[in-house]
């Protein structure tokens, strides 16, 4: 395969935000009595939709839900020195990126991708950069993946994705672009 486009999730694939998400989360659900362990959090929670994982933890309110994700958001900068990047991911992509578009495609909110990027100094790695507000389907859909594709004018027989997580390696497959999955960052 020669792909044209090059499509990359970012929680657990370019980046370990796995301790991180795990303190924002718990911090910001301790008024509510609930926490989890970074393994409970990344079998559960990463590489999910937000609303999905916080209705099984807190349960259905969406006034709970969306109370303990601004919250979360809130503190999220205070746990980024616990970030950790896929170096290994990101040199090829730089290798790769004559040659190809590259977008970063997440089920993350803005507010999560962004200040990453740009601590890390990688906004202007990416033809286009899609989250949570750009598609209103979350994965396991392919629907984001497929918006990437449109809007950079690249077919999915063209098109490579790297993902972690099983909703979002099902996502990729039912896109129909070619999916290499991602191992754990080490």
């Amino acid at each position: 395969m020669n792909p044209a486009l090059l499509l990359f999730d970012f929680d657990g694939t370019l980046y370990d935000t796995v301790p991180a998400n795990c303190a924002a989360y718990n911090a910001a659900m301790a008024p509510y009595g609930v926490q989890v362990s970074p393994d409970q959090y990344a079998r559960q929670c990463n590489g999910r939709y937000y609303k999905h994982f916080l209705s099984e933890l807190l349960g259905p309110d969406p006034g709970v839900i969306e109370a303990v994700h601004n919250a979360k958001l809130a503190l999220y900068p205070q746990f980024y020195h616990r970030i950790r990047e896929n170096a290994a991911l990101f040199g090829l992509m730089a290798a790769l990126r004559p040659r190809c578009k590259v977008a970063l495609v997440s089920t993350a909110s803005r507010p999560s991708v962004v200040p990453v990027l740009e601590r890390f100094g990688r906004m202007g790695c990416f033809d286009l950069i899609l989250t949570q507000e750009d598609a209103p389907v979350k994965k396991p859909a392919p629907d984001c993946y497929l918006l990437a594709m449109a809007r950079l004018g690249v077919g999915p027989d063209q098109t490579l994705i790297f993902e972690d997580s099983q909703d979002g390696i099902a996502a990729a497959k039912a896109s129909g672009a070619a999916c290499l999955v991602v191992p754990e960052i080490k």
